[in-house]
C-alpha cells in the first residue's frame, strides 16, 4: 500500500519591527496547520538577508519598518529575482501608500485593522498565484478611479479585453470567461495574449495590480 503524501505547508517570513506584534501574528498563524513560520526579522536589512537564505513562499512585510521603507524592501527582493510574494502589513490603508507598495512589487496589502482571519487568507491567496487586498484597502483604493479608468482603459486596451482581464482578475479561468462572454476559449486566449502584450504584465497577480490601480475591478 502507498503512502499518502502529506501536503506541503506554505512557508511564510515576518517582517514586523514592533517584537509584541511580531508574536501575536506568528501565535495567529502558529493554529493554521497549512502554514509555516519559516522566520523572523525586526529590520529591512535583516528581512532581506534571511530571505538571501531561506526559500518563503510569503513574507508579511512590516511597511514602517526602521532602516528600510516597505517599498524599499520590495524594490530590492524584486531587482534580486526574489520568487517570494510580498504580502504588505500597515498601520492604515492610504491611497498613496498602498500605490507605492503595489508599484514597488508587493502581492497584496492588508491593515493592522483588517480581521484575524484575514491574515491567513491573505496569505494563501498570494500564494496561489493571486492578489489580496483587505476590503477596507480595495475601498480605498476602488473611490475616485472611475473617471479615470474611463480614460485610461479606451486608449489601452478593447472593450472586449478589458471585459476580459476583469473576469481574469476576479479568478475566472478561459473557459469559463469564454462562456460568459459567448466566446471561444481561443479567443480568450488571444485577447489575454494581447492584454498581457499592451500591459507588459505577464502574470494574474499583476494584471490584477494593474486593475486595481485602475479602477477596473471591484475589489
Amino acid at each position: 500500500m502507498n503512502a499518502v503524501a502529506a501536503p506541503s505547508r506554505i512557508r511564510v517570513a515576518l517582517a514586523e519591527a514592533q517584537r509584541m506584534v511580531r508574536e501575536a501574528l506568528r501565535g495567529l498563524l502558529a493554529v493554521e496547520r497549512d502554514l509555516a513560520i519559516v522566520g523572523e526579522a525586526g529590520d529591512g536589512h535583516s528581512a532581506l538577508e534571511l530571505l538571501a537564505r531561506l526559500d518563503a513562499d510569503v513574507l508579511v512585510l512590516d511597511v514602517g519598518l526602521p532602516d528600510l521603507p516597505g517599498p524599499e524592501v520590495a524594490r530590492r527582493l524584486h531587482a534580486a529575482g526574489s520568487r517570494t510574494r510580498l504580502l504588505a502589513l500597515a498601520a492604515q490603508g492610504e491611497r498613496r501608500a498602498v500605490q507605492q507598495m503595489l508599484k514597488a512589487g508587493a502581492d497584496g496589502y492588508l491593515t493592522k485593522t483588517a480581521a484575524a482571519e484575514e491574515l491567513p487568507r491573505a496569505i494563501r491567496a498570494l500564494a496561489a498565484g493571486q492578489a489580496f487586498l483587505s476590503p477596507d484597502v480595495a475601498r480605498t483604493v476602488v473611490s475616485g478611479y472611475g473617471a479615470a479608468a474611463a480614460r485610461v482603459a479606451p486608449a489601452r486596451l478593447g472593450a472586449r479585453e478589458s471585459a476580459v482581464l476583469k473576469l481574469i482578475t476576479e479568478g475566472q479561468h478561459s473557459p469559463a470567461i469564454a462562456a460568459h462572454l459567448g466566446i471561444s476559449v481561443a479567443t480568450v486566449e488571444v485577447h489575454r495574449r494581447n492584454i498581457m502584450r499592451k500591459l507588459d504584465l505577464h502574470s494574474v497577480a499583476a494584471l490584477t495590480r494593474y486593475a486595481i490601480r485602475e479602477g477596473l475591478t471591484p475589489l
